[in-house]
């Protein structure tokens, strides 16, 4: 059996992964990292209230065999490319670290199509910052993912993503062979590919583009 630890669980893929590792049969205990108790209970479930920006008072507590990392924002919710920074690569980066003198031997990072930390782009950057940052750490495993344009519940309004949701539908049966990895994808198939991923032991650092993590969540059972 396991134990899980998940960062980001209120948000879209974070959501959906809460809830398959809830009902995993080779998961026995999940905490998350939260800023205020989430509205859900389960008896295989800690609710770990805490200051992100005070991540070593809860050193003894930020601990577990595998690490899902789901968090992210946007520059409209960060307000400033500091405080984006902060919550993408910061926060994720330093709970890897305690996670790791804890014990924990694999770490899944939602990243994102285009991360490259020598991009121009800010938010491409900045993803491949953070997972540059992991890849150092010396974790025993490391499954990145790196997803197309997610489809989901998505509590707040993005400008423009409806659009490009309704456009990728009528797009992705048109991009085939190495362009399968441009379709949409939902964020439940990327929750079903971390948790497939999760448990198996594929030493070593691995990175799934959108078509790679469709395949994977094919693949999950509970």
């Amino acid at each position: 059996m396991k134990s899980a630890l998940i960062i980001g669980a209120s948000g879209l893929v974070g959501t959906d992964c809460l809830h398959l590792v809830l009902e995993n049969q080779n998961i026995d205990k999940v905490t998350i990292l939260v800023r205020k108790l989430l509205p859900i209970s389960h008896k295989k479930l800690t609710q770990l209230i805490i200051d992100f920006n005070l991540l070593e008072n809860y050193k003894n507590d930020i601990k577990a065999d595998i690490v899902f990392c789901c968090i992210g924002s946007t520059m409209k919710k960060a307000g400033t490319k500091e405080n984006y920074e902060l919550i993408d690569r910061i926060y994720p980066r330093e709970i890897a670290k305690i996670a790791l003198v804890n014990g924990a031997t694999h770490f899944l990072l939602v990243s994102a199509m285009g991360a490259n930390k020598d991009s121009a782009i800010f938010y491409n950057k900045l993803k491949g910052l953070v997972e540059n940052d992991i890849k150092e750490l010396g974790y025993r495993i490391v499954s990145i993912f790196r997803p197309s344009l997610l489809v989901g519940d998505r509590k707040e309004h993005r400008t423009g993503e409806s659009f490009w949701i309704k456009l990728m539908n009528i797009i992705n049966p048109l991009l085939l062979g190495s362009l399968k990895k441009y379709r949409s994808i939902k964020t439940i198939d990327v929750a079903k590919a971390m948790v497939y991923s999760s448990l198996t032991l594929k030493e070593g650092i691995t990175i799934y583009t959108s078509d790679k993590i469709l395949d994977l969540s094919l693949l999950y059972r509970k």
